[in-house]
């Protein structure tokens, strides 16, 4: 990388601007070099002579070489450029000021630089009297211009530049541009910045470089925008230098004939970037101080590639000045460049020398304030280190603005602020507080700036009583109001129209100025966006986050309102709280349940202790317990007649929450939980199990999820289920239980993760997208393709299929049945490897084995841990051998290889937990395969690694599905799916197969990534639609997001290396557990089975009080806020769910759904749970912030979303669910979301940040709309 920062020994040949345009002028004597449209258009050769005669002239006048001219001329004529060009001529350096600024500022710029002389709009004027010297044309050490730039003591500075710096770098920029085709005499290039702006030299010597003609613009037409695109195109404009704001301001057509684009002087946005660079023109990024003469760095811009300051120019030296290796830090320029302040003092501290420590040493460098951070495209701008910013490219330092505004008649304190408005423009603030008695006149304190300051510096001014005082006696800049306070103008406006802007008013804090103005424009977010529609609501309740989207200015929002006409009046809705009745049935319903599933363990370990010696029993009673209990040949059966046993016959309908049908139903479920025949989900036994079950299955179906307990459910021949379809076929709104068949038709397709409701009929050939809720609210035709939630037609089934059935040979199905039996041994090997560590340690030792189970279990923990990754990584990479993208029939190696990765993963993110959400997680994917760039962060996403590359800087949230493979036909499907550098997929969110996520973009929680998708593209919902993004900083910058230091990084290794605590704990209870089973086999015998669930669910009540524990330890209390990723809150928050996830949810929470304990736990680990609430789901992340009322219901797969990693700044917020309210299945709720006393959210849902429910309302859609 240093050949590309340290080029000084590439310097261009010496020369001065002089020998630059005289070898031009001989090269191209009769090509135009200055066409201002007024007078004749200049040749070179006559440019020449006339200004070696202007020289001459000056000369006459008593001006020798090394004197310095003023130059304040009017812009946009070639005079101007003459004057400039024969006061260099003449050895002398030119003082520019702009025309428009005011006479003092000119006064003081000539003061300071001591000129001899003025060029004026009424011709040259001498000032000082004739001295000694020579009338040579410029020597190289000579200065060609003095430019003053903002000053920080309320003075401007006055910056030298000489002839060698200023050639050297107009030869280096000639080796950049255009090297395919260079500028030459058939170019033109505008000349439209001020010549007080250094900038101002490229444009001049663009042309006069290159034998292209320059054509001055006046400064008017230049910031007009649309008006300069056909003066571009009539006075044939092909090369254009200029500040990004400005390039902002054009249409593109404008500069539909400009073939090099140079952009500088402030930060260029990659959105630009997009909009202006074409194959046929090149556009260029360029940095530099005027302390370096004009550019020091440049970068090739183009649409895809991130935007940076690029590399050193020929002939200058760069270095960064980091604080930690790849932190980035002050940007440090050296080389030919390197200008000189008039001030010597300022000279002497800001080029000092630069002696780093294993860096260079330079006798001069100049320390530019600007922090940078390197990259493999380039040095990335970072900003500013002091208080200099950059408004319209004019580099301005506050103190010059805040020494005059001081200074104003009648002002007692002030502070000058740059705030940034609701668009993300940067503004100048004044904030003024008036002696005693006086009176400020904001109009005229702001003419008298403008009498002393250029208008880019003028600031707007707000009047205040005092101002914000620190205990330090300064003033509080943070505490200063922003927006400024405001009156909305309701001219013009409808009384909806009014009351809309007020409210935005609130909102925003920015006035809508017309019935045109846009809330996103004015600074809207999401957040803020919820927040107006929750205040809509209050008068039209049916509102929803999404028609603010679809009509964000405001009369069409107001014209929108007007059209739902009056609310309707709502129903208050009573949901009674589960009794405790209810409790008391649900009680002893668990203890023969799990009973059932210690039985489990309690037959291993029996098997262990009889093989050993410790216990005597039956060897034939033991293996008829081992296949009945620990295989499926046994497992399912006793699943499935139990569960129907339980439930009886259950008919479609509606019945009280926690009445005889749901306490049935429930049983059921925990029933088919506690035997174990859920992890059967994809193999051939799963067909087996559903028709156990009661439900109709067809022949040729391809079904890798598992069946609904109720038996309400019929398969179509050669239908296809894909993984996580929530086939239950019931759900609970409020207090009643919601029931009813689901039927799936011949050939029918139902993607991943969807929901299918009650009554939901899918006809032959259909298909349902991933995501997508089906209601039972009318069928889906035959052929049909829905999308969404709720699901809605949105086309014909597509054939991604043959359209035939291959071949279902039956050795498959032994294989796939063989293959479900090797993967549900995987766990049990590690296991029996821990225990064999553990007993293996005791025998070393001695001493009690009580004591030493205990004592040893946390190693046991960790060769558990490390057999099972071992065994997974063995499956998957073997696996992987020959896999390709494509379509195979499911019964056939790449179906069978494709589908046992997925169920490898899947299993390996919960019983691998640690190792996810973390700093190894990338490590482990790629060592599986998968392709995943640098500072990529990934939670408990699932993919094929072979077939995934995740690109630099991505993210992954939680439980993100990322291509796998699509089912259909009996065929399965699968393809190389990408995701872009610095791209987000939010949690839960889906991108199916083949799918590429471009860069930098954005997928929303509960969201699909579209087909198609543009760098910078931002989706929600499902099926995926445009949406608007703000971006989050972190309080830390880049450095706590994107860019952490390497002892950052160690700091986060430190604290995910005590998640092994994680397993180690939930070995030691494991260990406890054995240790009462073992007591009661020794005591008891066979009666040890009877207690085994007692001691099971002891041992929960230990897992849920070590989580607490931990929890309070880590965390202590959420509160909301704001954290970076790389921070010590978001690690230990992390390190605390390693413990729910690995400790509480095993052992407690997944067996203790909807029941009084499940509501006890959680308000433990501090969630604030009402009396009489029903919650299937314990994902509550910041357990603190969320609030469940009394009676509300959470449903299964339902996540209460109280934070967001937005560009990785992780934001936490409370979310409510009132008295009564319903969140059901499979829903999320993002953070500052309430739902109202009785409202319910349908399943599939997807609650907004910031969104409001009113109460007794009913709401669904992903996201959530009225329901009709």
């Amino acid at each position: 990388m240093n050949d590309k920062l340290l080029r000084s020994h590439l310097a261009p040949e010496p020369r001065t601007l002089i020998d630059v345009l005289t070898t031009t002028a001989e090269t191209y004597p009769d090509a135009a070099a200055i066409d201002d449209g007024v007078g004749d258009v200049l040749t070179y050769a006559e440019l020449t002579e006339q200004v070696a005669a202007y020289a001459a002239e000056l000369h006459r006048n008593g001006i020798r070489r090394g004197d310095r001219i003023g130059v304040r001329m009017t812009s946009g004529n070639r005079d101007l450029y003459v004057a400039i060009l024969a006061t260099m001529w003449a050895g002398c350096a030119y003082v520019p000021v702009d025309a428009d600024d005011p006479d003092e500022r000119a006064e003081l710029v000539f003061d300071e630089a001591r000129i001899n002389g003025l060029f004026s709009d009424d011709g040259f004027r001498a000032l000082t009297p004739a001295r000694p010297g020579d009338t040579e044309l410029p020597h190289l050490d000579d200065d060609c211009w003095i430019i003053f730039t903002s000053g920080s003591t309320g003075t401007p500075k006055g910056v030298a530049v000489t002839h060698r710096s200023a050639a050297a770098f107009v030869d280096a920029e000639a080796r950049l541009f255009c090297q395919d085709q260079p500028l030459g005499p058939d170019d033109r290039v505008l000349a439209g910045l001020s010549v007080a702006f250094d900038a101002s030299c490229e444009e001049m010597w663009l042309a006069w470089g290159h034998g292209a003609c320059l054509v001055p613009a006046p400064r008017s037409l230049v910031r007009s925008g649309q008006d300069l695109g056909p003066w571009l195109i009539r006075r044939d404009i092909t090369v254009v230098s200029t500040v990004p704001t400005l390039a902002g301001l054009w249409p593109a057509e404008a500069l539909d004939n400009v073939r090099l684009l140079i952009v500088g002087g402030e930060a260029c946005s990659q959105e630009l970037v997009e909009r202006l660079a074409t194959p046929d023109r090149e556009m260029w990024n360029t940095y530099g101080p005027t302390e370096a003469t004009v550019v020091a760095s440049a970068a090739r811009l183009e649409p895809g590639k991130p935007v940076t300051i690029g590399w050193a120019l020929d002939g200058w030296d760069l270095h960064v000045a980091e604080t930690e290796p790849g932190a980035g830090g002050e940007l440090v320029i050296g080389g030919v460049g390197l200008a000189r302040y008039l001030d010597s003092a300022k000279d002497a501290e800001k080029y000092a020398p630069l002696n780093q420590p294993g860096g260079p040493a330079w006798e001069r460098a100049y320390r530019t304030g600007d922090n940078v951070r390197p990259t493999a495209d380039g040095l990335a701008f970072i900003g500013r280190a002091d208080d200099q910013v950059k408004i319209g490219g004019r580099r301005i330092e506050l103190g010059e603005v805040e020494a005059n505004v001081a200074a104003l008649p009648g002002v007692y304190n002030s502070a000058v602020a740059v705030q940034t408005t609701g668009a993300g423009d940067k503004v100048l603030v004044g904030y003024v507080s008036p002696d005693e008695g006086a009176t400020l006149n904001v109009p005229e304190l702001r003419e008298r700036l403008a009498e002393l300051m250029p208008a880019a510096l003028v600031p707007r001014l707000h009047v205040m009583d005092e101002l914000p005082i620190r205990t330090s006696g300064k003033v509080d800049k943070k505490a200063l109001p922003w927006p400024l306070p405001a009156s909305v103008d309701v001219d013009g406006m409808t009384p909806t129209e009014t009351w809309l802007a007020a409210v935005w008013l609130d909102v925003l804090g920015l006035p809508a100025q017309s019935r045109d103005a846009d809330f996103f424009e004015l600074g809207g977010s999401s957040l803020a966006a919820a927040s107006l529609v929750a205040r809509l609501r209050e008068r039209v309740p049916t509102i929803a986050v999404r028609d603010l989207y679809d009509h964000p200015r405001l009369e069409a929002l107001a014209n929108y309102v007007d059209s739902l006409g009056a609310a309707a009046a709502v129903e208050t809705r009573h949901v009674k709280p589960v009794s405790a009745g209810t409790r008391v049935a649900q009680l002893l319903i668990q203890i023969p349940a799990m009973t059932l599933h210690a039985a489990t363990f309690v037959t291993w370990w029996a098997i262990i202790a009889n093989a050993l010696g410790w216990v005597s029993l039956s060897w034939t009673a033991l293996a008829v317990l081992f296949v009945v209990l620990c295989t499926p040949v046994g497992r399912l059966p006793l699943g499935a007649l139990g569960a129907r046993l339980i439930r009886g016959r259950i008919r479609p309908g509606e019945y009280p929450r926690g009445g005889r049908v749901h306490l049935r139903l429930w049983a059921a479920e925990r029933w088919v939980a506690a035997s174990g025949a859920l992890n059967v989900s994809g193999s051939t036994w799963v067909a087996y199990f559903a028709r156990l079950l009661g439900a109709s299955v067809g022949r040729g179906v391809d079904m890798h999820t598992v069946p609904p307990t109720t038996g309400l459910l019929t398969l179509g021949d050669n239908a296809a289920i894909e993984p996580e379809v929530d086939l239950s076929g019931y759900w609970l709104d409020g207090d009643v239980l919601r029931v009813g068949a689901v039927t799936i038709g011949d050939d029918a397709r139902v993607g991943a993760r969807s929901t299918l409701l009650p009554g939901a009929d899918i006809h032959a050939g259909a298909h349902i997208e991933p995501g997508s809720t089906v209601t039972g609210d009318k069928p889906v035709k035959k052929g049909a393709r829905w999308a969404g939630s709720p699901a809605r037609k949105v086309g014909r089934s597509k054939q991604r299929f043959p359209d035939y059935h291959p071949p279902r040979r039956r050795y498959w199905a032994w294989l796939y049945g063989a293959t479900a039996l090797l993967l549900a041994a995987v766990p049990v090997v590690s296991a029996l490897a821990g225990v064999a560590a553990v007993l293996g340690l005791i025998a070393l030792t001695g001493g009690s084995p009580y004591i030493g189970a205990l004592l040893f279990a946390p190693v046991g923990a960790l060769v558990y841990l490390g057999l099972y990754s071992a065994l997974t990584w063995v499956g998957v990479r073997l696996s992987s051998l020959g896999l390709r993208p494509g379509v195979s029939p499911v019964r056939s190696a790449q179906g069978w290889r494709l589908w046992t990765i997925t169920r490898l993963l899947d299993d390996a993110r919960t019983r691998f937990f640690p190792v996810y959400a973390g700093g190894l997680t990338p490590r482990w994917l790629r060592s599986l395969g998968a392709t995943v760039g640098q500072d990529v962060e990934i939670s408990t996403a699932l993919m094929i690694p072979k077939l995934t590359t995740v690109k630099d800087g991505a993210f992954l949230a939680d439980d993100t599905l990322v291509g796998t493979y699509e089912l259909g036909h009996g065929w399965m499907r699968t393809g190389e799916t990408t995701i872009g550098k610095r791209s987000f997929v939010g949690n839960s969110g889906i991108t199916e197969p083949g799918r590429k996520l471009a860069k930098n973009s954005l997928v929303a929680v509960l969201s699909s990534t579209p087909k198609k998708s543009k760098s910078g593209s931002n989706w929600w919902g499902s099926p995926p639609e445009r949406m608007r993004r703000v971006e989050v900083t972190a309080l830390g910058g880049e450095a706590l997001t994107y860019r952490p230091s390497a002892s950052v990084k160690r700091k986060r290794g430190f604290v995910e290396t005590l998640r092994l605590l994680a397993p180690m704990g939930h070995g030691v209870l494991a260990a406890a557990f054995i240790a009462l089973v073992h007591f009661a086999l020794v005591q008891l015998g066979w009666w040890a089975y009877a207690l085994g669930g007692l001691a099971f669910m002891a041992v929960g009540i230990a897992a849920v009080l070590m989580t607490a524990l931990v929890k309070w330890v880590c965390v202590g209390r959420h509160v909301p806020g704001e954290h970076p990723l790389y921070s010590w809150f978001v690690w230990f928050n992390e390190l605390q769910d390693q413990f729910v996830e690995m400790v509480a949810a095993p052992w407690f929470f997944t067996h203790a759904y909807g029941t009084a304990e499940m509501n006890l736990a959680l308000r433990l680990l501090g969630v604030r749970v009402g009396r009489g609430a029903w919650i299937d789901s314990y994902w509550f992340p910041e357990t603190d912030l969320c609030v469940v009322g009394a009676g509300a219901t959470v449903g299964p797969g339902t996540v209460v979303q109280t934070h967001l990693f937005q560009d990785r700044v992780m934001s936490l917020d409370e979310v409510t669910l009132g008295d009564g309210a319903t969140l059901a299945a499979h829903s999320v709720a993002l953070p500052a979301s309430v739902i109202g006393d009785g409202a319910t959210v349908w399943p599939g849902s997807l609650m907004m940040r910031g969104d409001q429910v009113p109460g007794s309302t009913v709401w669904q859609g992903n996201p959530i709309e009225p329901r009709g």
